[in-house]
């Protein structure tokens, strides 16, 4: 991102010193231009070397890292073998049927290309050839991805200004979260009546107990005790290793399921506290913000950010900062669609982003290259990236924030990451008309389409699908734009939250009512914590002193003056069962109140 617009500007000041003109060529002097400049007017300076190495490293370390190593990372981290060697055979084994059916594809479609094309495969040729299927695949999903962030993006900066909006879409995904937690309660529960039926039939003794124990293990302490508490049944036969890899397979993946929808759900609780009280406070006379739940801040947040200035952004100006930030992200959305459906065509120039690196080098304003091409790469890549993150494929995919993604879905976006940067990077250059391959008009081209290579060998791909293709972005738009895809899923059974829908109306509805449930147990918890809080005070001059006559501080009461954090709540419940029993169990004994000394005694 930061890179490739030096590797542009560095390319312009080639054109120019080679080419030995006083004045910098625009698209039309260059496209009359049919000879290339003698060798010896070009000179050679330190980032002529520096890039093409800097861009082979790059480029082939990521390639390695998103089709050889993190495919094998992701099918060692949802191995469910109890051993090292276990795991690494299961990812070889996953990989050997992922790759072996890529290779005997890519080896029918190489023997094909030797006897209809004529080209001579050598080591070369075939690096470009895979170089140039990585980029294609990499353009495909890139287009996709496109087509859905560039109207979503601003469409989201403002739907999220209007107040009214974001909170009947935080009581529709409060709904949501809630029947998912539902469910992953009960992939719970049934993963705890498969190991009781395990536990009793595999004894101390017997050959598995060791895998049996490491499943168990990984159960917080609650869920420990509730399998305990279970009866056994009767006679059961003994399981078998493979079995017992799946269940652990299944337990690893549900207990994340269900810390991850149980975090979900207080955040987004939380989430819809404050914006009840965002729309409580806008109807206020009081310039002052009050929270319904008082939560302790840091003093720096305190000193730059009271309640006066959290009134006026929260209330004021965080509307209108958005919708101005919708209008900057639509008006560069449309700028993308008009130069990804024009900028294969050469004279005239119609592609906005070629036009303004042209000028830009007319006056030999470098820097503006550098500034215009790193800020329109900065928005492609966040249009791409922020689309990657809220991609879920049921539950085997799924970036949540607040680390609660597992180490699958992380790896995953990793080599979606590696994939699509090049083919963006190249996307670009094909937009400001700096890729040779698409636009010959050019007579120099950057250093990265020249690391990069291009599928030259199929006239189909190099003529058709990398020029064409990305025109389809403006349907791709189109759909977003009227919630087709969204449409889609909820008649299919995946519910999207599609405003003039009746059952989307009724999931509103269900999460406000949770949320007033959840507000009116939270609101007790904290007066019963006052009411503990102000009883221990009124009871603290009847505590004991000791020989220096001071009073003993009694830790039990303590204890009731934090505030009620349900984040804790889900920390200890899926955070015991990592630690050592020793301290299990202080911890269980820390939590024995012991009442102070003369309680009693004005009885």
């Amino acid at each position: 991102m930061f890179i490739l617009p030096l590797d542009i500007s560095w390319t312009v000041y080639r054109t120019h010193q080679c080419l030995n003109t006083s004045t910098p060529l625009d698209s039309t002097s260059l496209s009359n231009s049919t000879t290339a400049a003698p060798a010896p007017q070009c000179p050679i300076s330190w980032p002529d070397k520096v890039f093409p190495n800097l861009w082979r490293v790059v480029y082939w370390t990521s390639q390695c890292l998103t089709w050889l190593i993190m495919p094998m990372m992701q099918s060692y981290s949802k191995a469910g073998d109890f051993t090292v060697k276990g795991k690494l055979k299961s990812a070889l084994v996953d990989n050997a049927i992922y790759y072996g059916s890529y290779l005997f594809i890519c080896g029918i479609l190489l023997i094909y290309l030797a006897f209809t094309s004529g080209v001579t495969l050598d080591g070369s040729k075939i690096k470009a050839i895979a170089s140039s299927a990585s980029n294609t695949w990499g353009l495909f999903l890139l287009i996709l991805l496109l087509g859905y962030a560039l109207v979503e993006v601003p469409r989201n900066l403002w739907n999220n200004s209007k107040k009214n909006y974001t909170l009947t879409y935080c009581y529709f995904k409060i709904a949501k979260l809630s029947t998912d937690k539902f469910e992953a309660e009960e992939t719970i529960d049934d993963i705890l009546e498969s190991l009781n039926c395990v536990t009793a039939a595999v004894g101390s003794g017997h050959p598995l107990y060791r895998h049996v124990e490491t499943i168990v293990q990984k159960l917080p302490v609650q869920l420990r005790d509730k399998l305990g508490s279970r009866a056994p049944p009767e006679r059961t036969p003994p399981p078998s290793l493979k079995s017992l890899i799946n269940l652990h397979k299944k337990t690893i993946k549900a207990l994340h399921v269900l810390q991850r929808t149980e975090t979900q759900y207080s955040l987004m609780l939380e989430r819809t506290y404050h914006l009840e009280d965002v729309a409580a406070n806008c109807r206020s006379p009081d310039h002052h913000f009050q929270h319904t739940f008082q939560m302790s801040r840091p003093k720096v947040q305190r000193i730059l950010y009271p309640p006066l200035v959290e009134w006026y952004w929260e209330c004021f100006l965080k509307q209108y900062f958005l919708k101005t930030m919708a209008v900057v992200t639509g008006i560069l959305s449309i700028m993308v669609v008009w130069s990804e459906v024009t900028f294969f065509n050469k004279e005239p120039v119609l592609s906005i982003f070629a036009n303004i690196v042209s000028a830009a080098g007319k006056n030999f304003n470098y820097i503006a290259i550098v500034t215009i091409s790193t800020l329109i790469i900065c928005y492609i890549f966040y249009c791409a990236y922020s689309t990657v993150l809220k991609i879920r494929v049921l539950n085997l995919y799924y970036l949540a924030p607040h680390h609660q993604t597992n180490e699958y879905s992380l790896i995953f976006s990793g080599m979606m990451v590696c994939r699509l940067t090049p083919a963006m990077c190249l996307n670009f250059l094909g937009l400001i008309h700096l890729d040779s391959h698409i636009i010959t008009q050019r007579i120099m081209e950057t250093y990265y389409t020249q690391i990069m290579g291009h599928m030259d060998v199929l006239r189909i791909i190099a003529e058709g699908f990398n020029i064409y293709f990305p025109m389809l972005v403006i349907l791709l738009c189109l759909a977003t734009y009227f919630s087709l895809g969204s449409r889609l899923l909820s008649l299919c059974g995946f519910q999207q939250f599609v405003g003039d829908d009746d059952l989307t109306t009724d999931l509103v509805d269900e999460g406000r009512e949770l949320v007033k449930r959840e507000k009116r147990r939270r609101q007790r918890v904290e007066e019963s914590m006052s009411r503990r809080r102000d009883y221990s005070e009124r009871l603290s001059a009847y505590r004991p002193r000791d020989t220096d006559g001071e009073r003993t501080d009694i830790h039990s009461y303590q204890r009731a003056e934090l505030p009620y954090n349900r984040q804790d709540d889900i920390d200890r419940r899926f955070g015991e069962s990592t630690l050592p029993t020793v301290r299990t169990e202080e911890r269980r004994r820390d939590k024995l109140t012991i009442p102070p000394k003369g309680l009693f005694d004005d009885v």
